[in-house]
């Protein structure tokens, strides 16, 4: 009585449903991170992602998780590929049994006493549309080592294809989004109708791009470091420190960080790392560390740092002017000595 209906089942048994990604208009279509933990929204040129990334491994920018191909789509591509997989099946289900209907219909005898009709209401093949692509990213990087084109929002430390992490460019990138960021802050509070919100707010992100900038600095002289020959691995967080950095680069390579800045701008830098330890772990709170550590004459014990986006701008300032210092230090690989 429904040969066709199990004859349908046993086809679709095992098959796979191919569903289409829309791109946006600049090529590059949406990804996503499959880690709980990130979930971090990128894309990635269409082209690459067929021609130079490996279906073995993909690797997230933000985090640097990897996965198998299969795993990077977003929570709308899934669900989208969800509702088209059942209307197709159902569609062919509800073909199947309209077939096993006829064919019953055809065999019952006419003029009989009893007259059994089967019917099976036919619907039309309704695919759901693809969700659109989230509109291009500003933010375009192109991959240094394998040319991988990939797009994300606010800062990507690894590339999608070959996982390679640009130390440079992230450092760049990090520094130039709290730039950007503190420019817009008079627009952003502007936008916050109460004003103990939107003071707190900017407080905040100011308080924020303080701390992002001594971590991207950390982040930056670590890949540095591990550059240079006969480098021993640095203690956790050493290079949050700016007397321990000094030491550990003076020991890799024969120069302390006075080779890049004057003791004036060692002394401010040196203030502004500290400050950031006290946003980090006292909550801004000064502490006799910090008196001892920076000589600021400025606070009392119990107080709290108070954080202008002009000690920002100067502390990204000295970090570039220091970073760039020891980035002079490095040697040459073999391929730009040739």
């Amino acid at each position: 009585m429904f040969d066709e209906l199990i004859k349908e089942l046993r086809r679709l048994d095992g098959q796979e449903v191919s569903v289409s990604i829309p791109s946006d208009a600049d090529g590059y279509f949406d990804r996503e991170c499959p880690r709980a933990a990130c979930q971090f929204k990128f894309k990635l040129h269409e082209d690459d992602w067929h021609e130079k990334v490996r279906d073995e491994e993909v690797h997230c920018p933000f985090c640097g998780h990897t996965a198998h191909a299969n795993a990077w789509r977003t929570q709308e591509q899934f669900k989208h590929a969800k509702k088209t997989a059942l209307a197709r099946v159902d569609h062919r289900i509800n073909g199947a049994m309209r077939r096993d209907a006829d064919q019953w219909n055809r065999h019952q005898a006419r003029n009989s006493f009893i007259d059994i009709t089967m019917k099976v209401d036919s619907r039309p093949l309704h695919l759901p549309l693809p969700p659109a692509a989230v509109e291009p990213m500003q933010l375009k990087i192109t991959c240094p080592e394998c040319e991988c084109r990939y797009a994300v929002i606010g800062a990507a430390f690894f590339c999608p294809a070959c996982g390679h992490n640009a130390a440079d460019l992230v450092f760049s990138q990090t520094l130039a989004g709290i730039r950007k960021v503190l420019s817009s802050l008079a627009d952003i509070k502007a936008t916050i109708r109460d004003r103990d919100t939107a003071a707190t707010a900017t407080r905040l992100w100011t308080e924020n791009g303080l701390q992002n900038a001594v971590t991207a600095f950390q982040r930056f002289a670590e890949a540095l470091y591990s550059k240079l020959p006969s480098s021993q691995p640095p203690r956790r967080n050493a290079f949050q420190n700016l007397n321990d950095g000094s030491a550990l680069w003076h020991s890799a390579t024969g120069k302390h960080y006075n080779a890049c800045l004057s003791s004036a701008e060692l002394k401010a830098l040196s203030r502004y790392f500290q400050q950031r330890h006290l946003l980090a772990h006292t909550q801004g709170i000064v502490d006799a560390d910090y008196i001892n550590r920076t000589g600021d004459t400025d606070y009392r014990i119990g107080q709290r740092i108070v954080v202008h986006e002009t000690t920002v701008h100067d502390c990204l300032a000295l970090i570039e002017k220091l970073a760039t210092g020891m980035a002079s230090d490095i040697p040459p690989t073999r391929e730009s000595e040739s």
